[in-house]
């Protein structure tokens, strides 16, 4: 069977947690397609849903309802040990706030989905130095911990790890988030850079100049997802009528 030229395939996902407050319905029949090397940019104010559809992308969490498949393998048929593999193998990560081992080397950092994935032990230092010199890491930077460098610095480790395994999929949640502007900048050029290199990336954020680097920008509020479009004639109208944007939507 021909491989699924989509990475990321959502169709009609919807997430409920339910609460001794009652029920939240976080994600609202999202459909979303994400062609292989594409670089999309997923944007929403805080409580919008974006955490939860990034825990959903990434294998974190389930559905309670719709489907979702990554390279064509529907999540839904996998256990949580098979999931927890195909996370490993698949998807490769990058966190605000970096998530690196404070007082492991750059090197041993890198190294640590190889280790989860049982990669060959000596394949696994090649490896993680080619992902560092991707990301343009010095070499004198190697044999550092993690907590000695600067947070650019800890981001490309971040990214680097990340990239170690060949995912299919790069997830950034807020990957500049805790970065200044001028250092930001940087990291999203390595992204763009990573994306003309064909590699499929998702950023979750909810900064625009974030998403000025991406290929598409699709818009998430109270848990249903906007085009650009859409975003754009919904924000335009609110402001005519001197409404709230959730408001037109007909949200509570």
């Amino acid at each position: 069977m021909a491989a699924s030229k989509y990475v990321i395939e959502v169709e009609n996902v919807h997430r409920i947690y339910e609460s001794v407050a009652g029920f939240t319905h976080a994600i609202r029949g999202v459909t979303l397609r994400v062609p292989r090397g594409e670089f999309l940019c997923v944007m929403g104010p805080s409580g919008s849903g974006k955490s939860t559809l990034m825990n959903i992308l990434g294998g974190l969490d389930r559905p309670t309802s719709g489907t979702y498949r990554i390279e064509g393998i529907s999540t839904s048929e996998l256990d949580d040990d098979e999931l927890a593999e195909l996370r490993a193998r698949r998807i490769g990560f990058v966190f605000q706030r970096y998530n690196l081992l404070p007082r492991a080397t750059v090197l041993r950092n890198v190294m640590m989905p190889l280790i989860y994935t049982n990669s060959p032990v000596a394949e696994r230092e090649p490896r993680a130095i080619k992902a560092l010199r991707v990301v343009g890491l010095p070499e004198e930077y190697y044999d550092h911990r993690s907590n000695e460098l600067s947070g650019g610095q800890m981001q490309r480790v971040a990214i680097a790890r990340a990239l170690v395994n060949d995912p299919a999929l790069i997830l950034a949640d807020e990957p500049t988030g805790a970065l200044d502007s001028a250092t930001s900048e940087l990291v999203m050029e390595l992204f763009s850079r990573l994306g003309e290199q064909g590699k499929t990336i998702i950023v979750i954020t909810h900064d625009p100049e974030t998403c000025g680097w991406g290929d598409r920008t699709v818009h998430i509020r109270d848990g249903k997802l906007f085009t650009e479009e859409e975003e754009r004639a919904l924000v335009e109208a609110a402001m005519r009528h001197g409404g709230d944007v959730n408001a037109r939507r007909g949200n509570t």
